[in-house]
């Protein structure tokens, strides 16, 4: 329970108490108890106190009261409670708290005891969820737009599974139709140095895999099925050595994601799900023949712009039958829950996805697709619309190349492309500057961030060098040395965390958890650049003098490096939910203040 819950039941309490005792005259604790809309919420200003609640504004209504009334009331009430040592009016009737301190040293002593388990719902208790994301077109690399979908999948992903949920990560492989035998017919002319058709493949990765091909897998171009196939496989597994022709898979373990499941759309075909699918739904009279093709008939509650075509007047089958066949096909998997993630341009599957699902008998509320915005690629103010290396399409292992480069460490590409992709919501664009994130500058967010884990990392080490270790578990004396109003009120923000993932899960938004870890780093940061005149840890001058530490507070500095560790477990947390590391040392960057230790 956070602290600002605690502090709700206290404030709940105490008012169902004072119905009670007729304080409201009419008004029973059944009034104050239905009466759910008001906050607890942290004040604007620190000096206004811990914690600040409305409750006396929202129960003017319920009680017949005035608010400040029912200020009054309640603040009187809380003299003497165990959790609110002190509680003001402000203004109309807003109510400002102050809490015992050793409220939060109780939550702190909770975070070390639960470790990387503080704020997560125990394995695997909730729903099972299929949550099918990036399926990017097979015949060509994960491009940096592909790339947020595969960033924003992956962390509803790992939100998710903090809540409790058991997910399976899915790659559908749309290895079936035109596309495909466009792909395919790309490759053998390129191999028979002929003209590439029209409408087919090109770029440098389509060359460079249709030379390898050629020579390392000749008995491909047997005929386009085997072709196609066999490019597919290439498509998926990367050409070795290159850097053009990473691979499908290759490309997103660089971004930290990884997929339990990869279906191919050509074996739902083959496999005669597809035709089991549409004979499903002409039972149920969800199909109609117009002009010699057959069309899906919606009757779900989301309405369709028209009628769609699941099989053409030739025979062939339209890419909605595989959707619709693939759809069943998880299902049947056993799931309580399908997941996709989509472009915004795909709204409009929106809708024919619900009325597939509905049609094959299964409730729409267990459906859910998941839009993401546009991505544009910026270097020195200008939008980058091609690549140095493949032409046409610029990949996400292009940019992480570069920025791992400029960092001189491996990973720090993908930190910076999730850290930028999930500091916005999903349905904003993201402007993604290439110069910026490779800079070792508190300018740059991710940079920000990831140096203030190092920072918490640093005083820890630094401690265990001077032969002070960091306790897991504190007497009510030592915790007690623990007061300054910037340590409680960042334990303030670190008791967030269990009702942050909670409700991220709830609202598929895994941005809330990016905009949480930069206000603590926010708040650490400018801790760390005022606590100079007091220190956590003696400084070299401090340590001259013969008996430094008999003078030296070690309680107070033992509850502080407690509190530093439980700061650093929370702030790991948030970073492993978005997918970045966490650096226990990092490069001082050159606008950085000076260390405690200098």
């Amino acid at each position: 329970m956070s602290i600002s819950d605690k502090v709700r039941r206290a404030i709940a309490r105490r008012l169902v108490s004072l119905a009670d005792a007729g304080t409201f005259g009419d008004a029973g604790p059944s009034a104050v108890r239905a009466a759910t809309s008001w906050t607890v919420e942290r004040p604007k200003r620190a000096e206004h106190g811990d914690l600040a609640t409305n409750v006396a504004m929202t129960l003017t209504k319920a009680v017949g009261k005035p608010p400040r009334a029912i200020a009054e009331a309640l603040v009187k009430s809380l003299l003497g409670d165990a959790v609110i040592a002190s509680a003001e009016i402000a203004g109309p009737g807003f109510v400002n708290l102050r809490l015992h301190p050793s409220v939060f040293h109780e939550e702190l002593a909770e975070i070390l005891l639960k470790g990387r388990g503080y704020g997560r719902a125990a394995s695997a208790t909730g729903e099972r969820i299929n949550l099918e994301f990036v399926s990017a077109n097979p015949v060509g690399p994960i491009t940096v737009a592909a790339a947020r979908n595969a960033i924003f999948g992956d962390t509803v992903g790992r939100v998710l599974e903090a809540a409790g949920a058991r997910i399976t990560r899915e790659y559908y492989i749309n290895d079936f139709g035109n596309q495909v035998r466009l792909f395919a017919a790309s490759l053998q002319a390129i191999a028979d140095d002929q003209p590439v058709p029209e409408e087919g493949y090109k770029g440098a990765y389509i060359e460079e895999l249709a030379t390898f091909m050629k020579a390392n897998d000749p008995k491909a171009f047997g005929s386009e099925e085997t072709l196609s196939r066999a490019g597919i496989g290439w498509m998926l597994s990367g050409v070795p050595g290159s850097k053009t022709m990473v691979g499908i898979q290759r490309s997103l373990s660089l971004l930290g994601v990884y997929h339990d499941v990869w279906t191919s759309e050509e074996a739902l075909h083959r496999s005669g799900k597809v035709a089991m699918a549409l004979a499903q739904l002409q039972r149920g009279g969800y199909l109609e023949k117009k002009d010699g093709a057959l069309f899906f008939v919606g009757k779900g509650a989301e309405s369709l712009d028209k009628d769609r075509v699941v099989q053409k007047s030739d025979g062939n089958y339209a890419y909605f039958a595989s959707d619709i066949a693939y759809l069943a096909d998880k299902m049947n998997r056993g799931y309580d829950r399908l997941m996709i993630v989509l472009a915004i341009d795909h709204h409009g599957y929106v809708p024919r996805f619900k009325n597939a699902f509905e049609a094959l008998g299964y409730d729409a509320l267990k459906f859910e697709v998941l839009l993401y915005n546009f991505v544009y690629i910026v270097r020195n103010g200008e939008v980058v619309k091609s690549s140095k290396r493949a032409g046409n399409v610029v990949t996400s292992d292009e940019i992480i190349e570069e920025i791992d480069e400029a960092a001189q460490r491996v990973g720090a590409g993908k930190d910076a492309l999730r850290f930028y992709y999930l500091s916005r919501s999903a349905n904003m664009k993201v402007d993604f500057d290439i110069e910026l994130a490779k800079k070792k500058s508190l300018d740059n967010p991710v940079f920000y961030v990831q140096m203030g884990h190092a920072r918490l990392c640093s005083i820890l080490a630094r401690a265990e060098a001077l032969n002070i270790h960091a306790p897991t578990d504190l007497s009510s004396e030592q915790w007690s040395s623990l007061s300054s109003p910037d340590e409680l009120a960042i334990t303030m923000r670190l008791s967030e965390l269990p009702a942050l993932i909670a409700e991220a899960a709830a609202t598929r938004e895994p941005h809330r958890v990016a905009f949480y870890v930069s206000e603590l780093a926010k708040d650490f940061q400018s801790y760390f650049t005022r606590f100079k005149t007091d220190p956590i840890l003696p400084r070299d001058s401090d340590r001259k003098d013969p008996e430094w530490e008999k003078k030296w507070d070690m309680n107070k500095t033992r509850a502080r490096l407690a509190w530093v560790q439980a700061t650093r477990v929370v702030y790991r947390t948030a970073l492993e939910l978005l997918g970045v590391d966490a650096p226990e040392r990092m490069d001082k960057p050159a606008d950085a203040e000076a260390d405690e230790s200098e």
